[in-house]
């Protein structure tokens, strides 16, 4: 639910101490250093009630969230299908949600369309959802004729043919009609129900906000009108159910109990219960930090590897699969006989290698099942349409753990929330979003900005959820080139200025500790071996951060991108930064590059063209964030007479640019390099992407050209 009547909610449903809730206001509340704090209305909540009829425990969670109202639809809704999910509650017999719109908010965010069109989606329904709308037949100060087109707010409904009851909320026992009448709706047919709560907002937007300044004749009646507790006793006293003393005395007694939580509020600077989880106190991270080191090995026995290879590269033999695929098969066989590795097959390795110790994986999106540039094809459909769909991965090892792989209905909004809440419930799994194209994250900025950039420094809440983002400048137009990688460099908790010291650099655990302070990692791995680890290290960590992967197109099918298979054999590991072993004698090079993701491979061309292998040294950034201060460190002491020029395929107003070359300035100040005022920068200029071809391959040439001068 959104903010108006939460705290409400929180003590009289969920049973949250008043004490905190007020406690909550103090300036005075000490909160641990990992968690920023939120207004005290956006906190989550977490209670154990006894039912009085069947005295069995039912678990009440009211969800985080933003002042973005109805951006946590979605979010509830995948938390939900994640908790039915670990309870094997097929049915949603065991697990549901319920969700408080406002009347504005319902009508007006697209994020409720969207969120309400997932319900009855094979990977995405819940049994059904109720749905609650508080109709104050107001928002903020707009009334419902300048904010919908309909004549009721909850008729975007008749869209999936979702019933609806208005009910008159001065009536408590009407009101309390229709909610048994939706649940056992909801129960009966596992379907979505609306509750339309028709009312009004005795107050303004907030208590200290006068309504009468756009609405004098409104409030001016409702200041009239008697409230609703007034109503429904003097209706318990006429039916002589309750006598007006009984009345008094419940009055005088609820309000005690609030001046008495007023009271004890002002001493303290704790909460009685946190609505954090335990592991942010500063005793437990203190705690984390020493018994978390070293950065785990994520390479596998190759027996392992190649029995995923041989079931991701065999036809089934009950269907008949599209002659195009059979060469793609063929191809992928073919590979692992050559102990070769494919970004196709890397992807199946990581996603095998975790089903197989038990751990549940997770891909949606739009056409991931295919793969948006027909590469992956873990779905195989028969060309007789006769037999079901193969699921590739689904049966690769006995006893392994589900595998679920789901195109999405083409929303980015409510998926992504959708992905995002299923991996805070399901925390020892793999989940993964895939956008169609990494810039279509425009329309869940939302998502990304309110709750996945920042929803653990906020609320102490940890993801481990995965977005893979298209993104390489390919000639192909401003709309499907890039991820936008700056965005999400510029939402990293990282300060410019704050590389340690060069002694901190040489010690194991850094790398460790970078991540336990991070908000999100984010790569751009320029090899499938970097892109098998990335995936597998994202469940073996210990600690639980979103992992933004920038995945490659052209790559896809590049005869130089592939990776041997030693390169994911035990005792190898993710690579944050790939040095340059060409190079013989690094003391010669006179320009060392610095890049990030597929434009290494137009400059390792072209330099090798030019001959100038001795004289140019190139590395790769396959980790973005947390900056890898440490190793840059080496490569920079390795090469002391080279012009450092970072190099990038975006435009200069784009990509990494303005997000790497602070940092290494910082870095070679932190050594003393005199570089650190002379870092070139080799790249498109400050403009749109081209989708032009001519003028793409003009400008790829200008800054190869560039990079190579010596």
């Amino acid at each position: 639910m959104s903010h108006r009547g939460r705290l409400n909610v929180m003590v009289n449903i969920l049973g949250m101490p008043m004490e905190d809730v007020i406690t909550l206001f103090n300036e005075q509340l000490l909160l641990p250093k990992a968690i920023s704090g939120d207004a005290n209305y956006h906190f989550g909540y977490t209670c154990q009630k006894r039912m009085p009829k069947t005295d069995k425990k039912m678990e009440i969670q009211i969800e985080n969230n933003p002042s973005h109202v109805e951006s946590v639809t979605p979010v509830v809704q995948g938390r939900t299908r994640a908790a039915q999910y670990v309870r094997n509650d097929i049915h949603g017999d065991r697990v549901m949600s319920i969700i408080i719109h406002g009347d504005s908010a319902f009508t007006g965010q697209g994020v409720v369309y969207e969120t309400l069109q997932l319900a009855a989606l094979p990977n995405y329904q819940l049994g059904g959802t109720i749905h609650v709308v508080i109709n104050n037949q107001i928002g903020f100060t707009t009334d419902p004729w300048d904010s919908r087109s309909s004549p009721y707010c909850t008729d975007i409904a008749k869209v999936t043919n979702v019933p609806v009851f208005h009910v008159n909320a001065d009536d408590p026992e009407a009101v309390m009609f229709v909610a048994g009448l939706a649940v056992e709706w909801r129960m009966k047919f596992h379907r979505d129900i609306i509750i339309d709560l028709v009312c009004y907002r005795r107050f303004g937007h907030n208590e200290a906000d006068p309504p009468e300044y756009t609405h004098p004749a409104m409030c001016k009646k409702i200041a009239e009108h008697m409230p609703v507790y007034k109503l429904y006793a003097d209706q318990l006293i006429k039916d002589k159910l309750v006598s007006e003393v009984q009345m008094m005395e419940e009055a005088t007694k609820c309000r005690s109990l609030y001046c008495a939580a007023f009271e004890k509020a002002k001493f303290m600077n704790h909460l009685v219960k946190n609505p954090w989880p335990e592991e942010y106190e500063d005793d437990a991270m203190e705690k984390m930090r020493k018994r978390h080191v070293r950065m785990p090995d994520t390479g596998v026995n190759e027996g392992v590897l190649k029995r995923i290879g041989e079931v991701f590269s065999t036809m089934p033999a009950e269907i008949r699969v599209h002659k195009r695929l059979a060469t793609t098969l063929l191809q992928r066989r073919e590979m692992l006989n050559m102990r070769m590795v494919s970004w196709a097959l890397a992807e199946a390795f990581a996603f095998g290698t975790l089903l197989r110790e038990g751990v549940h994986v997770r891909l949606s999106g739009q056409d991931v099942e295919r793969g948006t540039f027909s590469h992956r094809h873990h779905i195989l459909h028969d060309q007789n349409g006769v037999h079901a769909p193969v699921s590739a991965l689904s049966d690769v090892f006995p006893g392994q753990a589900e595998y679920v792989v789901c195109n999405s209905s083409l929303s980015e909004y409510a998926v992504l929330g959708f992905e995002y809440g299923y991996s805070l419930e399901n925390m020892r799994s793999l989940i993964c979003w895939e956008a169609q194209f990494g810039d279509f994250t425009n329309n869940a900025q939302c998502v990304l900005d309110q709750y996945i950039s920042s929803g653990e420094k906020k609320w102490g809440l940890n993801s481990r959820i995965v977005l893979l983002l298209p993104h390489g400048n390919e000639g192909m137009g401003p709309e499907h080139s890039s991820a936008r990688p700056e965005r999400f460099l510029q939402g990293c908790l990282d300060d410019e200025e704050g590389c340690p010291s060069v002694g901190k650099l040489a010690k194991p655990h850094f790398p460790m500790h970078q991540l336990l302070d991070c908000n999100w990692q984010i790569v751009n791995c320029s090899t499938p071996a970097n892109y098998f680890h990335v995936l597998h290290r994202q469940v073996m960590l210990p600690v639980r951060k979103p992992l933004i992967v920038f995945t490659p197109k052209s790559l896809l099918r590049l005869k130089e991108a592939e990776s041997p298979i030693d390169d994911m054999l035990p005792g190898t590991q993710f690579q944050r930064v790939i040095t340059d072993n060409s190079v013989a004698n690094p003391a010669a090079v006179k320009r060392l590059l610095i890049c990030s993701g597929r434009v290494y491979y137009d400059l390792a061309a072209r330099r090798a063209k030019q001959g100038l292998q001795n004289k140019i040294a190139i590395i790769r950034v396959e980790q973005l964030s947390p900056f890898p201060y440490d190793l840059l460190w080496m490569e920079l002491r390795k090469f002391p007479n080279a012009k450092i020029v970072w190099t990038q395929e975006e435009h200069k107003n784009m990509g990494p640019y303005f997000y790497v070359k602070p940092r290494l300035c910082t870095l070679l100040m932190r050594m003393d390099d005199p570089r650190h005022w002379d870092i070139g920068y080799a790249g498109r200029g400050a403009a749109a992407a081209c989708g032009h071809n001519i003028n793409h391959k003009q400008q790829l040439e200008r800054f190869l050209t560039d990079a190579m001068i010596i």
